[in-house]
C-alpha cells in the first residue's frame, strides 16, 4: 500500500534501511539519504517553515511514493521505469562508487520523479507548487553535499575527483541545480498533456534520463582510472557503509528535529 503520511514514508524508508543492512544491500544506500531528506522536510512543516505545511506533506508523500513504488516493483519483477532500472541494477554490482549509487537515485528521482509528483499534487494548478518544489529541492541540495562530504569516510580517495574538474566529472555531469530546472521544466510540460500524451511525454523523459543514468555509470580513459583507484580505496561492505551513513544522519536529526518535536506536542 502506498505511503498516506510523512510518518508512513519514513518508517517505510526505515524498513529498506533495516533490510538491506541485514541482507548487504547497496539499495540502502540511496534510502539512507532520503530518509535525511524526508525526516527534514517532516521537520520543517512542524516548525513552519513552508507557505502551506498540508500541501508539502502531500507533494513530499506523491514524491516518495515513485521511489518506493518503483523499488517495490523492482523486487517483485514487475514494470518499472527505465530511469529507476538502472539505478537498481547498478545497486547489485560492486564497481560502482557509493557516490555513484547515490547519484543515479537522485538521477531517477529528480529528473524523472519530482517533476510528475509536482503536476499530481498540483491537479491541473500550479500557482504556489513551485514553491514546494524549490523547497524540497533546496532541502536535496543542501544534505546531498553534507553527505558527500561525509562520505570521504566511507571513500577516503574521492577528492581524486577533483583532477577531472576541466573535462569530465560525475560531480559536473550530475548538477543538482540544472536537475531543478530540468524538472521543472518537464512538470511544466507535463501539465499541459492529458491521456496518451500525458503517458508519452513521461516515458520519453524517462528514456533521456536513463540515458543520462548510463553516463553516471560508465567512464573512459584517465577518469576510469581515477574511478577504479577510488574504489580500491573505498570500503567495500554494504551493511557497514550503510550504517555510517545512516546513524551519522540519524544523530543530525535527532539534535534539529527536538524543538520541532516539543512545538508539535504542543
Amino acid at each position: 500500500m502506498p505511503a498516506t503520511t510523512i510518518d508512513e514514508v519514513i518508517n517505510s524508508l526505515q524498513s529498506i534501511i533495516t533490510e538491506s543492512i541485514n541482507t548487504n544491500s547497496r539499495t540502502g544506500y540511496f534510502a539512507a539519504l532520503y530518509y535525511k531528506v524526508t525526516a527534514s522536510v517532516r521537520d520543517g512543516i512542524a516548525k513552519g517553515q513552508f507557505e502551506n505545511g498540508a500541501r508539502m506533506e502531500k507533494f513530499d508523500v506523491l514524491f516518495a511514493n515513485r521511489y518506493l513504488h518503483a523499488l517495490n516493483a523492482w523486487n517483485n519483477g514487475q514494470a518499472l521505469s527505465e530511469s529507476w532500472r538502472v539505478a537498481f541494477e547498478t545497486a547489485e554490482k560492486s564497481s560502482a562508487l557509493v557516490l555513484q549509487h547515490l547519484l543515479l537515485g537522485m538521477n531517477a528521482h529528480i529528473n524523472l520523479d519530482l517533476g510528475i509528483a509536482a503536476v499530481e499534487v498540483a491537479d491541473g494548478n500550479m500557482d504556489g507548487v513551485q514553491k514546494d518544489f524549490n523547497a524540497i529541492n533546496t532541502i536535496i541540495s543542501a544534505l546531498t553535499y553534507e553527505v558527500i562530504n561525509e562520505i570521504t569516510r566511507v571513500s577516503p580517495l574521492l577528492s581524486l575527483l577533483g583532477l577531472h574538474a576541466s573535462n569530465y566529472s560525475i560531480l559536473i555531469q550530475f548538477s543538482i541545480d540544472n536537475a531543478r530546472d530540468g524538472a521543472w521544466c518537464f512538470a511544466e510540460d507535463l501539465l499541459k498533456k492529458q491521456n496518451n500524451a500525458y503517458t508519452d511525454c513521461i516515458a520519453t523523459r524517462d528514456k533521456t534520463i536513463a540515458r543520462l543514468a548510463q553516463g553516471l555509470t560508465q567512464a573512459t580513459g584517465l577518469m576510469r582510472i581515477t574511478l577504479w583507484l577510488i574504489h580500491v580505496f573505498e570500503w567495500k561492505k554494504p551493511s557497514k557503509i550503510i550504517k555510517a551513513l545512516h546513524q551519522y544522519q540519524k544523530e543530525k536529526i535527532v539534535v534539529n528535529a527536538a524543538p520541532a518535536v516539543n512545538k508539535a506536542a504542543i
